[in-house]
Parts: structure tokens; sequence; C-alpha cells
């Protein structure tokens, strides 16, 4: 019975951290200014929008794959 007992006090402490932990982000998380949170955004955004394009896919390689392809581009 006593391995039971440990185990479900380990499960508690668990818990309990994991509360613990959960708690110290949400007051990390409140403690940000709308002001700083609108800067973070438009920091964010202004990195983003300065990503390179992603390149074109390859042209497929003759055959009947490229020829379905092609019919699917008319539409």
């Amino acid at each position: 019975m006593r391995p039971w007992k440990l185990l479900g006090l380990a499960g508690l402490a668990g818990v309990a951290a994991t509360g613990a932990v959960l708690a110290r982000n949400e007051r990390q998380r409140r403690a940000y200014t709308p002001d700083d949170v609108r800067t973070r955004l438009h920091e964010r955004h202004a990195g983003l929008t300065e990503a390179p394009e992603p390149a074109a896919p390859p042209e497929p390689k003759p055959g009947r794959l490229h020829r379905v392809t092609r019919l699917l581009r008319r539409r």
C-alpha cells in the first residue's frame, strides 16, 4: 500500500508545481501595458514583412502529370 501513497503524493506535488508555473506565467503576461503589447506586435509584423518571398515551385517534367497540371491551370 505504501508505493501507492508515494505515487499519489508525487502526483499531487506535480499538480501543485504545474499550477505554480502557470500562475507565474500569467502574472508575467498581464504585466505588459497595452503600449508594450502594441509595440511588440508592430515589431513582429515588421519582421514578418521583411521576409523574402518563397521561390516558385519547379515546373513538372513532361509526361502524364504535366498534361494534367496544364489542364488544371487553364481553369
